[in-house]
């Protein structure tokens, strides 16, 4: 039985591939010559002990990473082996696809560790991967799956945050919905919270195409400097994406303030026809002695009729003026 804290084990070659390793031949191949695989839960505090106890061979600095806690995506050789730390869209049931996972990878010729303090898919599908068979045999041919498959993630995030991006601009145009400020903010954040990872895990992944390791032939170096490529597609993609958020805030921003605009002057209107109107109904309602009209019982009908003339003057003038009759429009 493996450590609960063991999630995978794999040889890649041998007689024992394609089938998972219990504990006692997973320690012989990690200490042999068959290249194997181990994936550890990085949450449970035993992993760090067993890797000192098993993995000893391991250089410091790699066991070290492994371990830590708070990682960004890097590359470290180390002699003969090599640090990788990249970052995989997070899938996880109601957590953020930007929040991505860290993925931790001591690679060599003969072993591969990984610890990741989270589920994700890339290690997952590369157990079913192992189980099923498929043509994994070296330490190289793995890297270059785990990098296709973090790669191909990061790529559909993008892809379905581009897709937002023309969503919320049509919708932007069309000035439809009043939650479109808070989609937007959104939208950047989510932009932002991705670029932190996905600049340094270009340069990661270039930084890999570009070792001295003899796990890493020339077919291998071929793909990793491809998905470097996709990865730099991505990144400029995301760059876009950024400032097309930002121009969205400010075209959004623009709409609001038209409308304020429109209301005020609309406000403004209304309130040059109605203060004269409103001064006159005020001044001939004092109640004081000298009123004109107090004994004329057709006062109130001339009083109405002045006013309303009052009014259609005001209206003349507005119109004359293009205030009022589609004429102009607040700037």
């Amino acid at each position: 039985m493996l450590p609960s804290f063991v999630k995978f084990a794999h040889a890649l070659d041998g007689p024992e591939k394609g089938s998972g390793l219990h504990e006692d031949a997973l320690l012989r191949v990690l200490q042999g010559e068959t290249p194997a695989w181990v994936h550890l839960d990085g949450n449970d505090p035993r992993a760090g002990d067993w890797i000192a106890k098993h993995l000893d061979y391991l250089d410091p600095q790699a066991i070290e990473a492994l371990l830590d806690v708070n990682t960004r995506p890097r590359v470290t050789v180390l002699g003969n082996g090599m640090m990788v730390i990249l970052r995989s869209v997070n899938i996880n049931e109601g957590e953020d696809p930007e929040d991505m996972i860290s993925v931790r990878m001591w690679v060599d010729a003969r072993r591969i560790v990984t610890i990741s303090r989270k589920p994700t898919r890339v290690i997952d599908r590369m157990d079913a991967a192992m189980r099923s068979g498929e043509g994994i045999g070296s330490a190289g041919a793995f890297l270059v799956r785990v990098i296709e498959e973090i790669t191909g993630h990061i790529a559909e995030f993008q892809k379905d945050l581009d897709l937002k991006a023309e969503d919320l601009e049509e919708r932007v145009v069309a000035e439809s919905g009043n939650s479109l400020g808070r989609e937007v903010v959104d939208l950047r954040l989510q932009v932002i919270a991705a670029r932190r990872f996905l600049i340094p895990q270009r340069a990661a992944l270039e930084a890999i195409s570009k070792a001295q390791l003899g796990f890493i032939d020339q077919t291998t170096r071929r793909e990793i400097e491809e998905e470097h490529l996709k990865m730099t597609r991505v990144v400029e993609d995301m760059e876009e994406l950024r400032e097309q958020a930002t121009v969205l805030r400010e075209e959004l921003s623009s709409h609001l303030s038209d409308r304020l605009n429109r209301n005020m002057f609309m406000l403004s209107i209304l309130s040059a026809i109605f203060l004269p109107l409103g001064f006159l109904t005020g001044l001939f309602g004092v109640n004081v002695g000298g009123m004109p009209g107090v004994g004329d019982s057709s006062a109130f009908l001339w009083l109405c009729l002045a006013m309303g003339l009052i009014f259609l003057l005001q209206l003349v003038i507005l119109w004359r003026m293009q205030w009022i009759g589609g004429g102009h429009r607040p700037q």
